[in-house]
């Protein structure tokens, strides 16, 4: 049958990059399997046991040398995914054949490529995360001093400017950041533990030499790219580890969802909008639609990434003793599936981030129809300053307030406080002034300065620290 008669995940056929997609393909981790027989080999070898440079370099040679067909035969026969492919390279490596797996167990390969494939997810999502930290960036500085409504419980508030709202988003991407690197830095390897853990298999096979075993576990730590090994385990790797990778990545998820979320709401408000193409559809049925489809993609990608990361917590806490196999089923779909989703979420937060398009006239009229209600305070105490009555010009404001806000929920829309004000004799002394009292940028406080500190002073120094790291190819695909 062909792909399009059987089902894919739309993780992989629509959202994922390819670059993630290789990372948990089964060819990739296929491969790493064999990386891990090269590297038990080498070590052990190094170690003294009887294995050749030839052998070795047989492993070498024929380590790209998978033929998939061959490996499903074997497993239908052997009913055993391991034993297949150990079975499959030693047919192709026949010299090496005696050697592969040697005092291993099914853990080494399964468990060591999950860590493997998880640290280079955690490398790739960091690589996205500092591209949408960049793309932020950029709009926060442009849209620093460009003063817009402010809300608290989605009801008009005082006002803030575009950069200070788009900077909240980038704090929740840079928090996610420390979380990611901190996993990817405290992520241990699981080495050579034997089938309960108790290195048993290789203690035998150096003779007893506690050193060696030892050596054994760090070396092969070190040539799979870990720092540390875990000091403890059973048979598999404490899975609590697969809730900390996972709880990293997911929480991206609330960060890009709270993003989207925001300008699913002022793309309503018609301020803000996402990247809309000149030939894109917004509806099959409304032409003139500019749905924000990308940021409720987010929100869609994001509801289901937020629900893996429990999952990995509760599979850790079903593992009965050295281990049970109730876990490989679930793990098999719950760690690529993250890692797919968080790619292609992170994929569409840097495409919107990056092609964000305010409507700045709006976003005015928006806050016009709403500051005179803010202001009142303001007009009182100018009015007190020039001799006023504080407490008539209090309920001289209340009176219109409520007026001016019946006549805008309940006629015409219209806020005419202003004007009953400036025809209101109780505010001559300030009539005249009553135009410059009502300057937005007289409202949003130190907003412009929080922005350009926060880029300056924390942002900047994250990513000049890391002006290495990129993402894959300027990959963006959406």
């Amino acid at each position: 049958m062909t792909n399009h008669e059987t089902y894919s995940s739309p993780l992989a056929t629509r959202y994922a990059s390819p670059a993630m997609q290789q990372t948990f393909s089964y060819r990739g981790r296929s491969l790493v399997w064999r990386d891990l027989w090269i590297a038990l080999a080498e070590s052990s070898a190094n170690l003294g046991l009887d294995i050749s440079a030839e052998q070795i370099a047989d492993l070498k040679k024929h380590r790209d040398d998978i033929d998939f067909d061959r490996v499903a035969e074997l497993e239908r026969e052997l009913r055993h995914d391991v034993m297949a492919h150990v079975h499959a390279y030693g047919e192709k490596a026949t010299k090496a054949m005696p050697i592969i797996h040697l005092g291993a167990t099914s853990c080494f390969v399964a468990d060591g490529a999950d860590l493997v494939c998880m640290q280079r997810g955690l490398r790739l999502v960091r690589a996205r995360l500092l591209g949408v930290i960049r793309a932020l960036r950029e709009f926060c500085l442009e849209q620093a001093e460009l003063p817009v409504l402010g809300f608290t419980h989605f009801q008009p508030a005082q006002p803030t400017t575009m950069g200070k709202r788009a900077s909240l988003w980038l704090q929740d991407f840079l928090l996610d950041l420390e979380n990611v690197e901190d996993a990817l830095e405290r992520l241990p390897f699981r080495g050579v533990k034997g089938t309960t853990g108790t290195q048993a298999s290789f203690f035998q096979l150096f003779n007893g030499d506690h050193a060696k075993v030892r050596k054994l576990d760090d070396e092969i730590t070190q040539r799979m790219g870990f720092k540390n090994t875990i000091a403890v385990c059973g048979q598999t790797y404490p899975r609590k580890w697969d809730g900390v990778v996972l709880s990293a990545i997911s929480s991206i998820g609330a960060s890009a969802s709270k993003f989207a979320t925001d300008i699913r709401l002022m793309a309503h408000r018609r301020e803000l909008e996402e990247p809309f193409g000149e030939n894109q559809i917004g509806s099959s049925a409304m032409p003139y639609k500019r749905n924000p489809m990308r940021s409720e993609r987010i929100c869609a990608l994001s509801r289901y990434l937020l629900n893996l990361a429990p999952n990995a917590l509760e599979t850790a806490s079903n593992q009965w003793l050295e281990r049970t196999l109730d876990d490989s089923a679930n793990r098999r779909i719950a760690i690529p599936e993250s890692f797919l989703a968080v790619d292609a979420i992170l994929l569409l937060v840097q495409d919107v981030s990056s092609g964000l398009v305010t409507y700045p006239r709006v976003i005015e009229q928006n806050l016009a129809q709403e500051l005179p209600f803010m202001a009142t305070e303001t007009i009182l105490m100018a009015c007190v300053q020039k001799g006023g009555d504080r407490q008539e010009l209090h309920e001289a404001i209340r009176v219109h307030s409520h007026k001016a806000a019946y006549r805008l929920k309940a006629e015409d829309g219209v806020n005419d406080l202003l004007e009953r004000i400036k025809n209101d004799p109780v505010f001559a002394a300030v009539a005249d002034d009553l135009d410059s009292l009502l300057d937005p940028s007289k409202f949003i406080g130190r907003a412009p300065n929080q922005v350009r500190e926060f880029m300056y002073e924390v942002v900047d120094p994250v990513l000049e620290s890391r002006a290495d790291v990129r993402v894959p190819d300027g990959e963006i695909s959406v």
